[in-house]
């Protein structure tokens, strides 16, 4: 198992990950057009000893009350059913969380689950005054600072780029 930035090569086993992942094609295509569009700040793969891609995770840009802080989003989180159980998922936000450390990103956030993200270091964004755009997301919807100050004096509205409205 090898845990690496994704290259361009990886385009089509990513997207074929994602179409086996997710009921429907809608993480797919916002993948696609996220990288289309140049949106994608870091996508992580781990590919099996082949090299197909067993496992993606992608970050893109948001802002917080209109500000570009340094912040991203993470989605979409995807390991292949017969690779679950064996902390890829785990491995693969923890290489993105790091390689977005060193290029000095502040902070993650993500819709997801608590129990899952919360072992990730992730914290429920409300306890910051922090919220998204979608209703009734308010126990989905984390945090995790990269930066010891990244919260300070940080609240309100963080939106994803309108790719994730088409969702």
């Amino acid at each position: 198992m090898l845990i690496r930035v994704e290259i361009g090569i990886d385009a089509p086993g990513i997207d074929a990950l994602l179409r086996r992942s997710f009921d429907g094609d809608g993480e797919a295509d916002l993948v696609q057009s996220l990288r289309e569009d140049g949106l994608i700040t870091l996508g992580v793969v781990a590919t099996d000893d082949e090299g197909q891609v067993v496992g993606y995770v992608a970050f893109s840009p948001v802002s917080v009350e209109g500000e570009e802080l340094q912040w991203v989003g993470l989605a979409p989180l995807a390991v292949d059913k017969a690779y679950q159980g064996q902390g890829i998922g785990r491995q693969l936000v923890y290489e993105g969380l790091d390689s977005l450390n060193e290029f000095g990103y502040a902070a993650v956030v993500t819709l997801g689950d608590p129990a899952l993200y919360g072992k990730l270091g992730f914290e429920p964004a409300a306890r910051f005054d922090l919220r998204c755009r979608w209703p009734g997301t308010e126990a989905a919807f984390q945090v995790r600072p990269l930066a010891d100050d990244a919260l300070n004096g940080v609240h309100g509205l963080v939106e994803y780029c309108d790719h994730f409205n088409r969702f």
